[in-house]
């Protein structure tokens, strides 16, 4: 290790508090962190790339409190409509909440089950972007009504194997889920890159948990795979569709409904033999009940009211007994070998279960003692839950893309008790037994949403194609596609009280983790990502693997220029090694723990005073009941962002221009989304890489602008004027030196007036002193502030003397191309 490596970590240990981490981190993240990978070698390498989505998690419901990352100490957070900060929620009835914690095993949080997140209250938390709705969109029933369920959380105390997680590898903080509702819609963009049956505006978007089995048309990306040779599997205990299950059986058991290839027709989920048995055993036994109802119905008078309810459960058997017939004609052993080999090869692939081990579909008995010494009792699997894929790894048959599916019990769906910590656990230590396998292998972990749970980050959206003035995409995006009309959903059959104008997404922030020799070193990784750059990333990383073109045609223009591919959470080979203390979750005393925590109390939270609001208006981060990050902060990865917007008052208007260059990254250059809010209205940009945006705003001095433009990142403008002209618009550039950037920045000061003008430069958050600048008539001053002691960020206020009403403010990271650090005023250090 070279001695700028060793100066980084003692750097970053010091700075966040890390040192004598590693007594902390269980053996199965320990030994992961310990296995060195191939010297040379960069994530291209790898030969296995594994994945897993667990279930309705939000980023700050999980991750809020995780040092470093932007989470509840975020300076650069948004304002309510009422001009309070983001996190400070209101109700119907005037009351105000912020997040508060669930405690998960000192309450009885983690048995309450989950929170409103169908299409309608996603998109009504939302409210056009005001996003002022949570509480009220997102009350639960009537046990729990009177709580502010949605605004939650957890922290490293109660669930410290995800946040070891985060410790040892990358996360990602800017990461959305595609769409703002549930489900499927958001497994439909992880598994095919939309959720359109066509791609255009008129085809039908599936943006419910409706799909029926067999029932999805459009292509999957695992049958590019297919058609490319390039080997996959997706694993699961086993398949959801076919029922059978009784008492705890479905929720430990089978797949939770959670591989969304079940719902498409080339995969042929019914040929399962959990289906056809069950066909079997209906089709066996309704002839009888059909017959005896027959012989009560002769028995009973016509005009008698049981008369009808026994025609109507006759005619239901009869019809089920029909269909069932039918069925099973149709997914017969003969009809199966009929197939076309390609369609035989996805059904294999895509429903690989535990079959081979006896007891996949039984469930044992754990007893143990509670912590008041009373003897209780659990269901859990008798089998192995991940059985097929163990083998797989120790049989060095693991496929180069591979899909986890959990069963509902583990995968952490807040309808079911948090157990999943211990699955995620379990693959990891599976992964990491053989280092060979592990030294080739990338793991990603995300959440397909984020349940009822509040984020405080806003999603980017699509300005609405049928709305003037809701924004603009470059030149080549059609954001129509990305959006769906009240009136398209009534047109569907959709009810007036479910029916909503909307984005399809993006949907609110969820966790993603990814695990791998070429990820390590608790990094946080901020660009802007969703499900779809899981794809993106499969489709470049299999390209360059297999030297053949993979790519997905059904991702629309407006992900693909907003969303990243995941590629720059990989940084060069880390050769730190860990040591191997502690040991891995144990499922029986972790289950145990959680099992004994719904005889508990529920969960306390508070109502904000007037005097919190007062404060919190200004300093929400001073408030009691606001929650607090960790101190400290993380390395972070060099994102391929070069950023510009600027503005300018020009007659009765002010205009606005937003650029995203590629000088510097060249076609690694992303492209950027930016949200501006400006006199209660919101307006969305998608600017492509090397493209130039430009807006006009409606401007009088008497009632002034104060536009705010949020990007990627913490990136953040202000533009506040009330002044008909004013002598100077400033302008900020990167400095440059030969490729790159020095990591310090520019501002372009010129007087355009007959006098001297006086500026001042407050820094708001990384300590550097006031800066007042006098630049003379008809000259131009370029004012460079060095910006090594924050790690390249910047807050900046420019004010200019006598115009009080002018503030032109700047904040963000400049990007290096080098691993830097988190932003410094979030570690408050």
């Amino acid at each position: 290790m070279n001695n700028q490596r060793r100066d980084f970590l003692k750097k970053a240990l010091l700075l966040t508090g890390m040192a004598g981490i590693e007594h902390t981190i269980p053996a199965a993240i320990q030994r992961a962190l310990a296995i060195e990978p191939i010297p040379g070698s960069t994530f291209m390498d790898a030969e296995h790339v594994v994945i897993l989505m667990q279930e309705n998690r939000s980023f700050d419901h999980g991750f809020g409190a995780l040092q470093g990352v932007r989470g509840f100490n975020d300076p650069r957070y948004i304002r309510l409509p009422n001009g309070n900060p983001v996190w400070f929620q209101p109700d119907k009835q005037g009351n105000t909440y912020a997040p508060f914690r669930l405690n998960l095993m000192d309450s009885k949080s983690t048995w309450m089950g989950a929170v409103p997140h169908s299409r309608h209250s996603q998109v009504d938390a939302f409210n056009a972007g005001h996003y002022d709705g949570w509480i009220e969109a997102k009350r639960v029933g009537k046990d729990y009504s009177n709580m502010p369920l949605t605004m939650g959380y957890y922290n490293r105390q109660d669930i410290p194997f995800n946040y070891a997680l985060a410790d040892a590898f990358t996360i990602c903080d800017q990461h959305f889920c595609s769409a703002m509702t549930s489900t499927w819609p958001n497994r439909f963009f992880f598994w095919t890159g939309t959720v359109r049956t066509e791609q255009h505006k008129n085809a039908k978007a599936e943006m419910r948990n409706e799909l029926p089995f067999g029932a999805g048309k459009w292509p999957t990306f695992p049958e590019l795979l297919e058609d490319a040779g390039i080997p996959w599997k997706i694993y699961q205990n086993d398949v959801s569709c076919g029922g059978g299950f009784s008492g705890e059986e479905r929720s430990w058991l089978a797949s939770f409904s959670c591989n969304p290839l079940e719902r498409f027709q080339k995969y042929n989920v019914q040929f399962s033999d959990r289906y056809v048995k069950n066909l079997s055993i209906q089709a066996n036994k309704l002839p009888k009940e059909i017959a005896d109802l027959e012989k009560k119905l002769q028995k009973i008078p016509r005009e008698d009211k049981q008369y009808s309810k026994v025609q109507h459960a006759l005619d239901q058997k009869k019809k089920v007994l029909k269909n069932a017939e039918q069925e099973l004609k149709t997914w017969s052993q003969s009809n199966f070998d009929k197939l076309p080999q390609r369609e035989k090869n996805l059904y294999q692939k895509a429903f690989i279960t535990n079959k081979n081990d006896p007891d996949y579909r039984r469930l044992d008995k754990l007893q143990y003692t509670d912590h008041k010494g009373k003897k209780q009792e659990m269901d859990i699997p008798k089998g192995d839950i991940l059985h097929q894929f163990r083998q797989d790894v120790q049989r060095g048959e693991l496929p180069t893309v591979s899909w986890l599916i959990p069963a509902q019990r583990y995968s952490d769906h807040p309808s079911s008790p948090w157990y999943g910590s211990w699955y995620i656990s379990e693959i990891i230590d599976i992964l990491t037994q053989n280092p060979k396998v592990w030294q080739k292998t990338i793991f990603i972990l995300t959440y397909d949403e984020n349940d009822g749970y509040f984020d405080h980050i806003p999603p980017f959206t699509p300005p609405n194609p049928y709305v003037a003035n809701s924004g603009k995409c470059s030149a080549g995006i059609d954001p129509a596609i990305e959006y769906i009309t009240a009136e398209q959903e009534l047109a569907e059959g959709r009810s007036k009280k479910t029916a909503r104008t909307g984005p399809i997404g993006l949907g609110y922030r969820v966790p993603l983790i990814v695990a791998s020799p070429w990820s390590k070193g608790g990094k946080v990784c901020s660009q802007v990502f969703d499900h779809t750059s899981t794809l993106q990333f499969l489709e470049k990383f299999l390209s360059h693997k297999f030297n053949r073109a993979i790519a997905s045609n059904q991702i629309s223009d407006w992900r693909r220029t907003i969303c990243g591919d995941l590629t720059s959470i990989f940084s060069s080979v880390n050769q730190e090694k860990a040591n191997d203390k502690l040991p891995f979750l144990n499922r029986d005393s972790y289950l145990e723990n959680i099992h004994q925590t719904q005889h508990k109390a529920l969960p306390t939270f508070g109502q904000l005073t007037a005097s919190d609001l007062t404060t919190g208006k200004a300093h929400p981060h001073h408030v009691a009941l606001m929650p607090k990050q960790e101190n400290g902060i993380r390395p972070s990865c060099p994102l391929p962002y070069e950023l510009y917007v600027e503005g300018k008052i020009a007659g009765e208007a002010f205009d606005l221009g937003l650029h995203v260059d590629n000088a510097i990254f060249g076609d690694r250059s992303s492209g950027a989304p930016f949200t501006v809010y400006v006199d209660g209205t919101i307006r969305q940009y998608a600017v492509k890489a090397g493209d130039t945006l430009s807006d006009r705003f409606t401007y009088t001095p008497s009632q002034g602008i104060d536009l705010h433009v949020h990007g990627p990142n913490g990136f953040f403008r202000r533009f506040k004027n009330k002044h008909k002209s004013v002598p100077v618009w400033p302008s900020l550039r990167y400095e440059r030196q030969d490729k790159n950037f020095t990591g310090k920045i520019q501002l372009l000061l010129e007087n355009t007036s007959h006098e001297t003008i006086q500026l001042y430069i407050r820094d708001k958050g990384y300590g550097q002193e006031i800066r007042e600048i006098h630049v003379a008539a008809g000259k131009r001053h370029v004012e460079l502030v060095d910006l090594q002691a924050s790690q390249h960020w910047y807050d900046l206020e420019i004010t200019l003397n006598g115009y009080p009403d002018f503030l032109w403010a700047y904040a963000g990271r400049v990007e290096t191309n080098h691993l830097g650090y988190t932003d410094p005023q979030i570690a408050q250090v």
